[in-house]
């Protein structure tokens, strides 16, 4: 097994608990080789030299290190299963399976081997594991300090986040799906396989399943007053498709076209500044150990 960890992810939580996680693993039979990510991009660096030398492998972290790990596990064309123990400060994709909070916990899950099938992102040439996105505050997880991060959690969002209000940018964009083309200014867009963003759950709308080779896609056109800001606000806080101003649909492939460059997040790390952009639903993609539950929906 490659067990590869972000030791500074979440206030460092999982550092308190990996002589128990390891000794879980040894007397589960499994040869344990323990790195901790060094530098950013470490993470991919070791998922893709190992996937076809080990039998699984675990990563702990926020959703970046996981992002990292899928896609280097992608890239390297192996099918080696992921176990994830989350240990990031909001974990939206571990949220999304009902994955335990516990760090030992989500190792013991990881053990009882019950793989599911999840379906993942690939963005141009590149792979995210669960949210592709443009415009308002989608830049503030990767430009709010990781100590600031850990200290704060979900209020150092909030808190870069509120600073860009006052300078809302939007982005002329033509929006090409498999039975459907959009064309607007948006002021944000989130393309997504998950139930929870940034910590908080329903924005990506209602009846999500992570496996049915579908996206959740969200665009939001820039409001000319604040009352057109109050609709967007309303209908994004209560998920209901009701607003004009609110594009809500489920795609398997999106193209998407825009005069400049804009930049976009894919699993909260920067993912490029880019004029075109292809999207696809790699159905299936995926295998990760998710416990069976009535909660998750596998099976």
């Amino acid at each position: 097994m490659l067990f590869v960890f972000n030791p500074k992810a979440g206030k460092g939580k999982i550092k308190a608990k990996l002589s128990e996680i390891i000794d879980l693993f040894n007397r589960h039979h499994y040869e344990v080789i323990a790195h901790a990510t060094q530098c950013p991009r470490d993470a991919y660096q070791q998922a893709k030299k190992y996937a076809d030398k080990v039998d699984v492998i675990v990563c702990s972290g926020g959703d970046g290190t996981l992002d990292e790990v899928v896609s280097g596990i992608m890239e390297s064309g192996c099918k080696v299963p992921v176990g994830y123990i989350p240990a990031g400060s909001t974990n939206d994709f571990a949220n999304s399976l009902y994955m335990p909070k516990n760090v030992v916990d989500a190792a013991s899950m990881i053990m009882e081997e019950e793989l599911y099938r999840c379906d993942i992102g690939k963005f141009n040439d590149e792979i995210f594991a669960y949210i592709a996105a443009f415009g308002l505050f989608t830049d503030v997880s990767y430009q709010t300090d990781q100590d600031l991060k850990n200290i704060l959690g979900h209020v150092a969002y909030v808190l870069e986040g509120v600073k860009r209000l006052l300078d809302i940018k939007s982005y002329h964009m033509r929006v090409e799906t498999e039975d459907k083309v959009i064309e607007d200014n948006f002021m944000f867009g989130m393309i997504t396989n998950s139930r929870s963003v940034g910590g908080f759950k329903n924005l990506t709308g209602k009846n999500v399943d992570m496996n049915d080779g579908l996206f959740e896609v969200t665009l939001i056109t820039m409001p000319k007053n604040p009352l057109e800001l109050q609709e967007i606000l309303t209908a994004v806080l209560t998920a209901e498709d009701n607003s004009n101003l609110v594009h809500s649909f489920k795609a398997s492939k999106l193209i998407l076209q825009s005069d400049e460059e804009v930049p976009w997040t894919l699993d909260g790390e920067f993912g490029g500044n880019h004029k075109l952009v292809n999207i696809e639903n790699k159905h299936d993609a995926l295998q990760i150990f998710l416990k069976s539950t009535k909660e998750t929906g596998t099976k």
